[in-house]
């Protein structure tokens, strides 16, 4: 799987309790346009078109687990699929993460694919979140 990317503003979000990834509803969106750093909310990221098995505002990944061992946080959540049907999803490069609970859709980060996917009909795409490493750690 791609490198996780994580947005600037996601430190500051944390350390102002912008997020509880323990129990905040985390969603995954898919874009073709390159993320900055510095963005911070979805509204400033570009989703794919709507259709063909993509919805607008993505798909939700359930938390696995959210816990911090010997002053480590790990997060671990459930991969996300989308089959396309009726036509194509994509082209899309980037898996963004963000919180859908938080008030303006805040950021979190984002995978690189490094080249353009596209989903024909029929066919499905698994963002593979790392089950023993998570999505991402904290120290």
């Amino acid at each position: 799987m791609a490198t996780f990317s994580k947005f600037n503003s996601f430190v500051e979000d944390v350390a102002e309790k912008v997020h509880n990834l323990g129990s905040d509803t985390l969603k995954v969106v898919l874009t073709n346009s390159a993320p900055s750093a510095s963005n911070t909310v979805l509204a400033n990221i570009t989703q794919i078109a709507n259709g063909n098995g993509y919805t607008t505002g993505g798909a939700t990944s359930a938390q696995v687990s959210s816990a911090q061992t010997s002053g480590t946080y790990k997060l671990v959540l459930t991969d996300v699929t989308w089959t396309a049907s009726g036509g194509s999803i994509g082209p899309f490069r980037y898996v963004v993460l963000y919180n859908d609970t938080a008030a303006s859709d805040q950021l979190i980060g984002y995978y690189d694919y490094g080249t353009n996917i596209t989903i024909t009909d029929g066919n499905s795409f698994v963002v593979d979140f790392d089950g023993t490493s998570g999505v991402l750690t904290l120290a």
